[in-house]
């Protein structure tokens, strides 16, 4: 048993320094989504990576540290996704309905990956918060310059900056708490997730981008 243990060490050291961090990250990802920051352990995560946990805290550092890398990794792919999925050569709609469903997508293969970046991350605080909050100004971003074409491309003039980007935060904001809640739905396609969203958001967008937009009534 301990000469199996030594071959496996050696095959284990031998593998390239960027195999192993994913590995590691993988495994990480994996535990703190089902176990939550605290409750997770170094031990577990070792485990579940095949690795010892000296060579855990080598090449990762502390679990605080190692979380943090989840994070940023995660919303890396996560952003990844979504500019990949976006059909930048089609119209302001499609644009917006192609982000969604890569959005959804991503979140329906790789749940784990949404459980750490938003639900975990999120209630942790602290620089973890942090993380979460800059991923978010990204999404924001990227959506307010879907809806600032929109307006161009419909002709409508005075839709600002800050009006672009207060939509782009209210249909990001729309979209977290709709994955939150598919979550605990999993039932649901992620298309069907996604077009439900695009339904509630652009039918309204689509009016305030072409100029057409509600006032409250006058008081009886």
């Amino acid at each position: 048993m301990a000469a199996e243990q030594q071959v496996r060490a050696g095959r284990a050291k031998r593998l390239p320094r960027a195999v192993r961090e994913r590995q590691i990250l993988d495994a990480a990802v994996d535990v703190f989504s089902r176990l939550g920051f605290h409750a997770a352990s170094m031990d577990e995560i070792s485990e579940v990576a095949g690795i010892s946990k000296p060579m855990l805290y080598a090449y990762l550092g502390s679990k605080e540290e190692l979380f943090t890398a989840c994070t940023r990794r995660e919303s890396a792919r996560l952003m990844e996704a979504i500019a990949t999925g976006v059909e930048v050569d089609r119209a302001a709609d499609v644009q917006l309905w192609t982000g969604l469903r890569a959005f959804f997508g991503f979140v329906g293969e790789h749940r784990a990956s949404w459980l750490v970046l938003h639900r975990q991350a999120t209630s942790q605080g602290g620089p973890f918060a942090a993380e979460l909050a800059e991923l978010r100004g990204r999404a924001i971003g990227l959506v307010a310059e879907l809806v600032a074409r929109a307006a161009v491309e419909a002709g409508v003039p005075g839709t600002g900056e800050r009006d672009a980007e207060s939509m782009a935060a209210a249909l990001v904001g729309a979209g977290e708490s709709l994955a939150d809640w598919w979550l605990d739905h999993p039932d649901e396609p992620s298309g069907v997730v996604a077009a439900r969203l695009m339904n509630l958001v652009w039918m309204g967008f689509g009016d305030l981008v072409d100029g057409r937009v509600w006032h409250p009534g006058s008081p009886e």
